[in-house]
């Protein structure tokens, strides 16, 4: 599992490459403590090269979206393959979050 980090037109954008399961779990979560100081910035949770989000990998998202929201900021996710989708249907994600 691989993250990277941008700024891009006052936007944050983390990219997620890879498989976000239990084992990478813990390193993506020091990898994303960046979209803490998101205070006048929306956020991007860029998945087109995401394989597998395991529920470890939701609550992230779900940790980001809640320290977000109350600093103003809006939490986006865009490039989700199709048993991504799926994933966050079941799970009702798709209710939490902003879709690009």
């Amino acid at each position: 599992m691989e993250t990277k980090f941008k700024e891009e037109d006052n936007t944050y954008v983390m990219y997620f490459e890879g498989r976000l399961d239990t084992a990478a779990a813990p390193q993506t979560e020091r990898d994303v403590q960046v979209l803490n100081e998101c205070e006048g910035h929306d956020i991007i949770l860029d998945c087109s090269n995401l394989e597998y989000i395991s529920s470890s990998g939701l609550r992230i998202f779900l940790a980001i979206l809640k320290n977000s929201k109350p600093k103003g900021s809006r939490v986006f996710i865009r490039g989700l393959n199709n048993d991504l989708q799926q994933v966050f249907a079941m799970t009702g994600f798709t209710n939490l979050f902003e879709f690009k």
